[in-house]
């Protein structure tokens, strides 16, 4: 197997589910830690401890208290460029769209205005610096209710600059019902915004049919829930709408109680569309390169399989045509390497 992990290493990656703030590293955490101390602590072992997760809800509360060292545009500019350069060090991510929500920095105190700036500015020195491809989706924190999505749409549409490409919805599910956005998603998508929410994490199949009957998504976050009912596994194939999974998450979330129990294996046997992605990867403890390695267990693949999962993800995304070619055929030079 190390070879294959081996493999997977050092694999051309775009990464399709994957949070602005939840991407935060230890040693990022650390250092706006230092710069706003409170909450959340400074010390590396002390941050793991922080960040295990006994639920959702707990993780919400853990993930909005790294939301709130996150004070000025330097921090949002910081955080931007390196966790851009973690992706495209470590992981090997060549195109990433990342889910930023800009509504909670928004009611922090930093104006939409020094926020776009921000991240643009990274953007830029980051494909520079690094060659990572970075895009945008805005999402709703679906918790903040109807004034959030009102709020998050006027930044989508009055703020918006050619490398956002999605528009999204986050937070808790339950408690939090999909049809209310209905307007906004309709007017982000007459604007030419692709449909991402997430639905069915822990909540049941209805959800992710709201998503797509309501909300028009294109891709659906997680989709978990989605195994339990087999004409919408049956809708997503025949529909090619892509589910964004993301299994350590799911994990640390509780929404699934075990690997073995994943349906990753369902999904893929149904003819659903799968990408694997990372979510907020060092909060549960993961990387996208061990999202693959336990893709890769879960369906039995070796690097010829692990190579199309890879091409799955690229072909999903929102990506200009030259940069999905660019990675094809990243990846198929890497797959003939290893199999020289």
């Amino acid at each position: 197997m190390s070879s294959l992990n081996d493999f997977i290493a050092g694999l051309p990656k775009a990464e399709l589910h994957v949070h602005h703030v939840g991407s935060a590293s230890p040693r990022i955490v650390s250092e706006l830690a230092q710069r706003h101390p409170g909450v959340v602590p400074a010390d590396p072992e002390a941050l793991a401890e922080f960040f295990t997760f006994r639920d959702f809800a707990h993780f919400i509360d853990v993930y909005l208290a790294v939301v709130d060292l996150i004070r000025t545009p330097d921090d949002v500019e910081l955080l931007t460029y390196e966790v851009a350069r973690e992706m495209s060090e470590t992981q090997r991510v060549g195109y990433a769209e990342l889910t930023c929500t800009p509504h909670t920095s928004v009611i922090r105190g930093i104006a939409i205005e020094a926020y776009t700036e921000a991240i643009e500015s990274a953007r830029v020195r980051a494909e520079r610096d690094f060659g990572v491809v970075l895009r945008w989706i805005y999402d709703i924190p679906g918790e903040l209710g109807v004034p959030a999505a009102e709020a998050t749409l006027g930044y989508a549409l009055e703020h918006r600059t050619d490398a956002l490409v999605g528009f999204g919805l986050g937070g808790p599910e339950i408690g939090v019902p999909r049809p209310q956005f209905q307007p906004h998603f309709d007017a982000a998508r007459a604007a030419g915004l692709r449909s991402v929410p997430h639905a069915g994490e822990t909540t049941g199949p209805q959800t992710v049919w709201d998503a797509i009957r309501l909300l028009g998504a294109e891709r659906i976050g997680h989709g978990t829930s989605a195994a339990q009912d087999p004409e919408l596994l049956a809708h997503l194939a025949e529909h090619r709408i892509p589910l964004e999974v993301c299994p350590s998450s799911n994990i640390a979330t509780r929404a699934v109680a075990s690997l073995a129990e994943h349906p990753l294996a369902a999904f893929r046997a149904a003819g659903v569309p799968v990408t694997i992605n990372s979510d907020d990867p060092p909060m549960f403890g993961t990387t996208l390169n061990r999202e693959y390695e336990i893709a890769a267990q879960l369906l039995e693949l070796d690097a010829a399989g692990v190579a199309e999962l890879a091409v799955e993800a690229v072909d999903a995304s929102f990506a200009p045509e030259a940069v999905k070619e660019d990675l094809r055929l990243r990846i198929d030079a890497h797959l003939a390497d290893h199999s020289a």
